[in-house]
């Protein structure tokens, strides 16, 4: 049976911070391993306030509003990774994470279900104008009537954005009868009988629910524009449950207001408060037939519970075995574990001659090495060297001086 390995460090001595009320299925994952000091803030932190708390963390947990910059990396001497317990990581400046030799870690598919469900649910509010119909409950009128209310059945769903969430769409509304149509900048294959469509002009104008599943970048900043706006059909509706920025908010209002758009659910918002509580305002408020809700696609119990344990096992495995993989800036490496030896981790600047650097450093003051595994991407190598045990510390400080070294630890 293979020895088990203990971490090198004292464990009362590994500062955690989970911030925005991380799943308690992340904090178990540390606290029943042995980690006491775990700090936990309900809320995100503004930059000046992160700069007070990260000075001395080890590993950090975050959402969606905490953002990360180079500055605050700079501040954290002592910071190993970051876990992202969302889907995205745009929250973080991942060069000046890349540069500082922090791993940082996201939860990509465990609330693709959760957004999957709410976008058939809003649909299935829309295209029958439940919000109407309910707003007039509420003020004591009976609108009991079928006009402009219709079945999902029949109709084609388009989806902008074919990866893991749009693609679980498509089923989900493929088995509601509805034909599906979609478009992705890169060649997906289709699931059940979805068609791809040319571009996302033929998209829009067969479409009568579209549903946009795009992540937040430059060529996809107001993606939904009065021009586009202008080739859907008259009383189809749009569903944003992507990103803030990829809808233009006042040409949305203004197709709504002309009675050219049919209804429109929005998740999400190109400002959005910060925690629970704070005061939310948007053009889109008070219009009919609009289904507004703060963010809360991924936000079921199932999906936070998921996240956590996605997330939390990452952070976990790169801080006690040095394992990277789902990192989006340490080079991905899982690694087999290493008897009678001692291991340390070195993370460089990706620069020829580092390697030779390392070998020669060892071999020069007898240092024997049991194993070695060396990945890189373009601006870090990131290197695992098991050596003999009564020699390790010594290793370790000699590692510390190769040139454009970023980061050693010693493992075990």
């Amino acid at each position: 049976m293979a020895e088990k390995k203990n971490t090198s460090y004292p464990k009362e001595k590994i500062n955690i911070l989970f911030l925005e009320n991380i799943s308690e299925a992340a904090i178990a994952q540390f606290s029943n391993n042995g980690y006491v000091n775990i700090k936990r803030v309900s809320g995100a932190l503004s930059e000046d306030d992160l700069l007070k708390e990260i000075k001395n963390i080890h590993i950090l947990g975050i959402r969606s509003k905490t953002l990360i910059t180079d500055k605050a990396l700079n501040a954290a001497h002592k910071l190993q990774a970051i876990g992202c317990f969302c889907i995205g990581v745009n929250q973080v400046d991942l060069k000046a994470a890349t540069k500082h030799g922090v791993a940082v870690f996201n939860a990509p598919y465990s609330n693709t279900r959760s957004v999957a469900e709410l976008v058939i649910g809003a649909s299935i509010m829309l295209v029958r104008k439940i919000i109407d119909k309910n707003k007039a409950a509420h003020d004591g009128k009976w609108m009991k009537d079928a006009k402009g209310s219709h079945e999902l059945r029949g109709k084609t769903l388009g989806i902008i954005g074919y990866g893991n969430i749009g693609s679980q769409v498509s089923v989900l509304a493929e088995a509601l009868g509805m034909k599906i149509l979609y478009y992705d900048v890169e060649t997906k294959l289709p699931l059940g009988n979805a068609v791809e469509a040319k571009n996302i002009k033929e998209l829009l104008q067969h479409s009568d629910v579209v549903s946009l599943h795009v992540p937040e970048l430059s060529s996809t900043k107001n993606l939904i524009n009065k021009n586009n706006l202008k080739l859907f059909k008259k009383g189809a509706v749009l569903i944003n449950y992507a990103r803030g920025e990829v809808v233009d908010i006042a040409a949305l209002k203004q197709s709504l207001d002309a009675g050219h758009l049919g209804g429109a659910a929005i998740d999400v918002f190109p400002v959005e408060p910060e925690k629970n509580g704070d005061v939310f305002k948007s053009p889109l408020q008070g219009l009919s037939n609009i289904l507004l809700t703060p963010h809360i696609g991924g936000s079921t119990q199932e999906a936070q519970n998921n996240i956590g344990l996605d997330v939390g096992a990452k952070l976990f495995n790169y801080l006690e075995k040095g394992i990277s993989t789902g990192s989006h800036s340490v080079p991905a490496l899982a690694l087999p574990p290493q008897e009678g030896a001692h291991r340390i981790l070195h993370i460089h600047e990706n620069v020829p001659g580092v390697m030779s650097q390392i070998n020669s450093t060892l071999s020069n003051n007898k240092i024997n090495i049991l194993g070695q595994y060396l990945k890189t991407n373009e601006n870090i190598g990131y290197v695992v060297l098991d050596i003999d045990k009564s020699i390790s510390k010594n290793a370790l400080e000699l590692l510390s001086k190769v040139k454009h070294s970023i980061k050693v630890r010693i493992l075990y």
